[in-house]
C-alpha cells in the first residue's frame, strides 16, 4: 500500500514538473517572436499638396475643308483617320479637285462617293494631333492655382505627361466656370482626342515638416501612431496628422528626420516588439 502511495506521489510530481517546463518553454517562445518588417526613413521638408483638375483632350488645331460650290463627289481619296500632308488630294467634286489645306489627320468626314455635298458645311476637318489641347473648366477659387507657361504633370489614359498652361479665362462661361487650356506634345500620336485628362496642380505647402509614407500611419481607437525601429525593437509613437496625400503624410510628434518607420508588418506589432528589417526603403 505504501509503495502504491509513493508511486502516485511521484507521478503527480513528474506531471507538475512537466507542466512547469511546458509553461517556461511557451514563455520563452513568446519572448523570441521576431516580426519581419519593411521600413522607410522619415524625411524633413516641404509637403506640396496637389489638386486634381479633370478635363479632356482635343486637337491643338482643326482646319475645315470648305467648298466653293456644292456638287457631287466623284472620287474620294481619304477616310476618317487618314494622315495627309498639305496639298494632298482629298476628293474630286463635279470636276474640281479638293486639296488638304494643312497637314494632319482627316476627321468629321461623313460624305461618300456619289453623294451631293453643300458649301455651307465643311466637307471634313484636318486635325493637328502633333500636340493636343487639354481643356478644363474650373471655379473662381481654383483659377488662382494657374499661371501661364507653368508646367504641370498630367495623367492621360494611364500615361504621365508634361502639360504647359497657355490660356487662362478671365470671364466665366455659360456654366459659370472659367476655361483653362494647356498643351502636351503628341508627336507619336499615342494620345487620342476626347480622352479624360487629370492635371495635378499644387494647391498648398506644409513647410519644414516631418514627412513619412502614408502607409506607415496606424489609426486605432481615435489615435494615430507609427512604429520607429531602434536596436531591433520598435517604439510606438503617437503622432498628429498635419496633411495627408495618397503616398506621403506630414506629421507632428517625436519622430525625427532619418528615423526608420515601419511601412509593412506593423499591424501585428506592439510597443517594444522585436523585429527583423527585411527591406529598408529610401536609403541615402
Amino acid at each position: 500500500m505504501k509503495k502504491i502511495f509513493l508511486t502516485a506521489i511521484a507521478v503527480v510530481f513528474i506531471g507538475l514538473l512537466a507542466a512547469c517546463n511546458e509553461k517556461d518553454d511557451s514563455s520563452a517562445n513568446e519572448q523570441e517572436v521576431i516580426t519581419p518588417v519593411e521600413t522607410a526613413k522619415a524625411e524633413q521638408g516641404d509637403l506640396v499638396i496637389e489638386k486634381e483638375i479633370y478635363g479632356r483632350t482635343s486637337p491643338a488645331s482643326q482646319t475645315p475643308i470648305m467648298l466653293q460650290a456644292p456638287g457631287e463627289i466623284t472620287d474620294l481619296e481619304v477616310e476618317n483617320g487618314d494622315k495627309v500632308d498639305e496639298n494632298d488630294l482629298i476628293a474630286t467634286i463635279s470636276g474640281r479637285n479638293i486639296y488638304a489645306p494643312k497637314s494632319g489627320q482627316v476627321a468629321n468626314l461623313t460624305a461618300e462617293e456619289g453623294s451631293i455635298v453643300s458649301n455651307s458645311e465643311p466637307l471634313a476637318v484636318i486635325a493637328n494631333l502633333d500636340s493636343l489641347k487639354l481643356q478644363f473648366n474650373v471655379t473662381a477659387d481654383d483659377l488662382g492655382l494657374f499661371e501661364k507657361e507653368a508646367k504641370h504633370n498630367a495623367v492621360i489614359d494611364g500615361e504621365e505627361l508634361e502639360a504647359e498652361v497657355n490660356s487662362i479665362g478671365s470671364m466665366p462661361n455659360d456654366t459659370g466656370l472659367y476655361s483653362v487650356e494647356a498643351t502636351i506634345n503628341n508627336e507619336d500620336a499615342e494620345i487620342l482626342p476626347g480622352l479624360v485628362a487629370v492635371l495635378h496642380v499644387p494647391e498648398q505647402k506644409v513647410k519644414d515638416t516631418i514627412i513619412v509614407p502614408t502607409e506607415t500611419i496606424v489609426e486605432e481607437s481615435g489615435e494615430s501612431f507609427v512604429y520607429v525601429v531602434k536596436d531591433d525593437q520598435v517604439a510606438k509613437i503617437n503622432v498628429t496628422l498635419k496633411e495627408t496625400q495618397s503616398n506621403k503624410t506630414a506629421i507632428e510628434g517625436e519622430v525625427k528626420k532619418g528615423d526608420q518607420v515601419v511601412t509593412s508588418g506593423q499591424l501585428t506589432l506592439t510597443d517594444g516588439s522585436k523585429v527583423n528589417v527585411v527591406k529598408e526603403g529610401n536609403k541615402s
